[in-house]
């Protein structure tokens, strides 16, 4: 897959009102749920393009209330820029998976709560003897 870095390229604009600023976060939205799929094939991710969307959509939504205009420009200009790092594979799936950290399957749940927990239970761990072996 050749990598065209103009290809999503955009001219950073400002909105004139309300209007043209639902029209252009519409836009967006409809850009990144669109690209849903290839997101899933580039990136090989474990999950199914549903789960990919609506993190999407949550991400989105995050931003429902925001109420000046100029933070909406902010916002959709660097919504493009995730986008297009994102689609001209400018990311490793760690990236991507780091908006997953919920349903990741490596998530924080693995670790520990702090060192001295770990390290507690790998040593008790490793001081029980293996059933059924003995060591002379």
């Amino acid at each position: 897959m050749a990598i065209t870095p103009t290809q999503f390229a955009k001219k950073t604009a400002q909105s004139a009102n309300w209007s043209e600023a639902k029209r252009r976060v519409l836009s967006s939205y409809r850009e990144w749920i669109r690209a849903a799929p290839e997101v899933q094939t580039m990136y090989n991710m474990p999950m199914p393009v549903s789960a990919i969307r609506t993190r999407m959509r949550q991400e989105f939504e995050r931003q429902r209330f925001v109420n000046k205009l100029s933070v909406v420009d902010v916002l959709l200009f660097k919504s493009h820029a995730e986008y297009q790092e994102t689609m001209n594979f400018w990311k490793q799936t760690n990236h991507i998976m780091a908006y997953f950290k919920e349903e990741n399957f490596r998530g924080d749940k693995r670790l520990p709560s702090s060192f001295m927990t770990g390290f507690l239970e790998v040593s008790a761990q490793r001081s029980k003897p293996l059933a059924g072996l003995w060591l002379t």
